[in-house]
């Protein structure tokens, strides 16, 4: 099990990649909305703890995860299982904001909070890139309950398998995962496996945020 606790600065966090969460197609929000963003990002970065663990094993777990997935996970030698969250304190901050009423600072921290999160899952799959590094292995793109046809019940499969050590997060009966910006699931791993951009040509999800950044590099290569 391999464990690792990050600062906001760590993330490597960019405005632009605030404003895509929050719905702005390559464009900037007006200096308004850019300051606000700028404020709760000051005092988010000064309680922020967010945190990754990562578990390796040789055998895939029983998961119905669904052609898609399994077709990608296809050669893995071993499977990396993990839990990514932008932490409680960030859960409390986003809790004050919403008893507060500042609708505007709630969908900022909210947008916030996924950027984290994703974020957060980047740099546990940098760490365990160089941890696999030796054996001459990769890995593979991760996959999360809820995403490409595997169902997020699975949840209830997964989290059994760290032994009570997820960062802190925990599932409710219906596998929604406290706090609610984390991140969870399987990667695979070995000499014949390899990261790939995400095309979103395998599955139909509409909402998904890989689609979403895939459109926001798009954009970007197209200036």
């Amino acid at each position: 099990m391999t464990e690792c606790t990050l600062t906001y600065q760590q993330l490597n966090i960019s405005p632009s990649d605030i404003y895509a969460q929050m719905g702005y197609d390559g464009t900037q929000p007006d200096e308004a909305t850019q300051q606000e963003v700028q404020s709760v990002v000051g005092e988010v970065a000064g309680l922020l703890q967010a945190r990754f663990c990562y578990l390796v094993v040789a055998d895939k777990p029983a998961f119905d995860m669904g052609k898609i997935i399994e077709r990608q996970l296809r050669g893995s030698q071993a499977y990396a299982l993990f839990v990514c969250t932008s932490g409680s304190q960030f859960a409390d901050y986003q809790q004050r904001l919403a008893d507060g009423g500042d609708m505007v600072r709630v969908f900022i921290a909210d947008a916030l909070g996924s950027v984290i999160a994703e974020h957060c899952a980047d740099q546990m799959e940098q760490h365990l890139q160089q941890s696999i590094q030796k054996l001459g292995w990769q890995h593979t793109n991760r996959y999360s309950p809820g995403y490409c046809g595997w169902h997020v019940s699975q949840q209830q499969l997964l989290f059994p398998l760290f032994g009570g050590k997820t960062c802190g997060v925990t599932l409710t009966d219906s596998s929604l995962m406290l706090p609610i910006k984390s991140v969870s699931g399987i990667i695979g791993l070995g000499s014949e496996v390899r990261h790939m951009d995400y095309s979103c040509g395998l599955c139909d999800m509409q909402h998904c945020f890989k689609r979403r950044k895939a459109a926001q590099k798009s954009r970007q290569a197209a200036r």
